[in-house]
């Protein structure tokens, strides 16, 4: 296997998903203390992820499932996610301690697939950086970079619990994590509709 390759996909790849790793610190925040919260969201992230491959991977090879004018509009996920994120903060808020079994309920956590579609949408600019590189690649080459990914999303997975773990960090999340979820997701789906032009922006 070429080295050369291995380290160009996980240059490709840190370069491409840095945010990730506070949306997914924000994600282990809030499933924190949770039974199986872990779990759900690394199985979120992986079928983001692999959703994200398999459209660069089709589009390399000349098939479009998902067309370039249709990527800004991927931003209406996270944007519809950190809106519920809100509405659920707010009314948990308003509502005060006084329902502790709903509350607790609403807070187990994201769920796999809000984690895979905040993934996708957050990733969806990726793609444009992705068909090229496969295509030239070749399918030993493409293979190649389909693992080292998959590979380095269980090192983001495992970095962003590790912050969202750290005693100082955890502290910030635990309290303004059910703040900065929803303004991080709004904030990544108006700017993926802006930036991609989306409504004529």
């Amino acid at each position: 296997m070429d080295l050369g390759i291995i380290g160009q996909a996980a240059g490709l790849f840190a370069v491409t998903n840095i945010d990730d790793i506070l949306i997914l610190a924000l994600f282990f925040a809030q499933g924190a203390g949770h039974r199986g919260s872990t779990r759900r969201i690394v199985l979120g992230q992986y079928l983001g992820f692999a959703a994200i491959l398999a459209v660069a991977v089709a589009a390399a090879f000349g098939a479009t499932f998902l067309p370039e004018s249709a990527i800004p509009y991927l931003g209406l996920l996270p944007l519809a996610l950190g809106l519920k994120a809100a509405w659920q903060a707010w009314r948990n808020h308003r509502d005060g301690d006084g329902d502790e079994e709903e509350a607790q309920a609403e807070g187990s956590g994201p769920s796999p697939l809000e984690v895979a579609a905040v993934t996708f949408a957050n990733g969806g600019d990726n793609i444009g950086v992705y068909v090229p590189v496969f295509a030239t690649a070749g399918v030993g080459g493409m293979s190649v970079y389909a693992v080292v990914f998959l590979v380095l999303v269980a090192v983001w997975c495992f970095a962003g619990r590790f912050f969202a773990t750290r005693p100082v960090i955890a502290k910030a999340l635990s309290r303004w994590g059910h703040i900065l979820l929803p303004l991080v997701l709004i904030g990544i789906g108006l700017l993926i509709l802006v930036e991609g032009g989306a409504f004529g922006l």
